[in-house]
């Protein structure tokens, strides 16, 4: 059961040197270091057990912390199939890059620093497991044939993996699959925005043309409408 707290004693992570200085201020402010020293000691370790897994496996979304190289973090929201991030080894994670609005923001991160936190919840149980680790943007068509659509892959070597508690997790009911998703030949539908009329002159050269076979220029009213009644 991915809720319960028991690692392989050989994995878990030292106390010293998960923490920061900040964190162990806190820590002594609150009377909570015993507390955070033993959940260190027992909850977090540097490689997924069977029940870490199987819980990732088992998911079709995670948010996706990063940090520029000035220290300004972001968070976004990664969605696929069921199990569209794999498990490589029990160190080592990888997930594909879908198309997007071009920016890159999580992954030009990544390649400034490295440095990555991953949330992967259920929130029917409900339930949820970090990831914190150091991670690469891969481009060679061996990790690409893996996942049909992506543009680029991620792969993140995993520093620390741990459950937390869902005492604060609001139950929702999952609904259906977004149809954006790539099927199995890496076929996707044109994201609604990439229709704008506003926008056109500044697509990339796959998707130049492409509104008007596929319904015709928006307006960006019109796009905003959209949003407002969930279509993608």
């Amino acid at each position: 059961m991915i809720g319960t707290m028991t690692q392989p004693v050989s994995s878990a992570i030292p106390d010293e040197g998960f923490y920061t200085m900040e964190q162990r201020s806190l820590q002594d402010e609150f009377g909570t270091r015993p507390l955070a020293d033993a959940f260190s000691s027992v909850i977090v370790s540097d490689i997924l057990s069977p029940e870490h897994e199987s819980f990732v496996g088992s998911r079709d979304f995670f948010f996706l912390a990063s940090v520029t190289a000035e220290g300004e973090p972001t968070v976004s929201y990664k969605g696929g199939d069921v199990g569209f991030v794999k498990v490589e080894s029990p160190s080592t994670l990888l997930f594909p890059s879908y198309d997007g609005n071009g920016m890159f923001l999580s992954l030009g991160n990544i390649e400034a620093t490295a440095k990555v936190g991953m949330l992967f919840i259920d929130f029917e149980t409900p339930n949820r497991v970090r990831v914190q680790g150091s991670a690469a943007v891969l481009r060679d068509s061996t990790h690409l044939q893996r996942f049909p659509g992506a543009e680029l892959v991620v792969r993140v070597e995993i520093e620390a993996v741990f459950v937390n508690c869902g005492r604060y997790i609001h139950k929702h009911s999952r609904i259906e699959s977004s149809p954006s998703v790539p099927d199995s030949a890496g076929h996707q539908p044109l994201a609604a925005w990439k229709r704008v009329d506003l926008l056109q002159d500044f697509l990339p050269t796959a998707d130049q043309g492409r509104a008007e076979a596929e319904g015709g220029t928006i307006s960006a009213e019109e796009y905003a409408e959209y949003l407002r009644n969930g279509q993608v």
